[in-house]
C-alpha cells in the first residue's frame, strides 16, 4: 500500500463521529443512517455526509431498503482493523471515566460483548480459554481447532462453514483483556449459536451482551465455566 492510500485510510477513522460510526457497527448488525445519527448525537445531514465517506472508503457496506439506508462494516477484516484501533487507543488501566454511565457501559462492555460477529470481553476469553484447556483449541502455533474441537462444535448442533478465504479459527486482541480471543468462523459460529439458544441476550444500545441463567447452565455443562466468571 502507497503512503497516500494509507494516508487516505487512516483519515476515515481521524473523526469522533466516523469513529463512534465504527465502533457501534462492531456489534455486527446493520444500522440505519437515523440510528447512527442518533447514537453519535449529530444531524442526520451530518451523519449522511461521514457515511458516504466510509461507503466511498471501502469502510462500510451499504444497502437501501425504501427510504431506509443500511449501513455495516464491510467485512471482518474491517471489523478486525477497528477492533484493534480500539485496543491500542483504550483508556490504561485504572484511569478515571467521565461518568456513571460510561462506567456503567465499560463495564458491561469488559463482561461480554460482540465484537463483529463473535464474543469478547472476560465472556470470550473464558470460552476461550476453556477451549483450549480441553484441547478443543489451540494456541501454541496460532489458532486452530483440533479434531476434538471440530467434532464439539457437531455435537452443540453448530455447523461450521467449509473451508473458505476467513480462517475457521485466529485469535483477535482483546481490548480490555488484552488477550486474544476466538474469533474467525468458528468465533462467529459460536457467537450466533449463543445468541440463538438463548444463552446470550444483547443489553442496551452497545454491543454488550448479558449471559442469561441457560447459558450460564449450559456454559458449565459444555465447558466447565462456573458462573462466577460470568458475572
Amino acid at each position: 500500500m502507497a503512503s497516500r492510500e494509507f494516508a487516505a485510510l487512516a483519515s476515515l477513522f481521524a473523526d469522533d463521529t466516523r469513529a463512534a460510526f465504527c465502533l457501534a457497527l462492531l456489534d455486527g448488525r446493520a444500522w440505519t443512517a437515523g440510528e447512527l445519527a442518533r447514537h453519535a448525537g449529530v444531524a442526520a445531514s451530518t451523519a449522511s455526509e461521514h457515511l458516504d465517506r466510509l461507503v466511498a472508503g471501502g469502510v462500510l457496506a451499504e444497502e437501501r431498503q425504501g427510504r431506509h439506508r443500511y449501513v455495516r462494516l464491510a467485512g471482518p477484516g474491517v471489523a478486525q482493523l477497528v477492533e484493534d484501533l480500539a485496543a491500542a487507543a483504550a483508556p490504561a488501566a485504572g484511569e478515571p471515566r467521565r461518568s456513571l454511565r460510561a462506567v456503567n457501559t465499560g463495564r458491561a462492555l469488559a463482561r461480554g460483548r460482540t465484537c463483529y460477529d463473535h464474543l469478547a470481553g472476560r465472556l470470550g476469553i473464558a470460552i476461550t480459554d476453556a477451549l483450549t484447556e480441553r484441547g478443543l483449541l489451540r494456541q501454541d502455533t496460532g489458532f486452530a481447532l483440533t479434531d476434538r474441537g471440530v467434532a464439539w462444535f457437531g455435537e452443540l448442533g453448530i455447523v461450521l462453514p467449509a473451508r473458505g478465504r476467513r480462517p475457521m479459527a485466529r485469535g483477535c486482541l482483546d481490548w480490555t483483556e488484552r488477550r486474544p480471543h476466538l474469533a474467525g468462523s468458528a468465533g462467529a459460529a459460536l457467537c450466533a449459536h449463543a445468541l440463538d439458544a438463548g444463552w446470550c441476550v444483547r443489553i442496551g444500545a452497545e454491543r454488550a451482551v448479558k449471559v442469561t441463567a441457560d447459558g450460564e447452565r449450559a456454559l458449565y455443562e459444555t465447558l466447565g465455566i462456573g458462573p462466577a466468571v460470568l458475572r
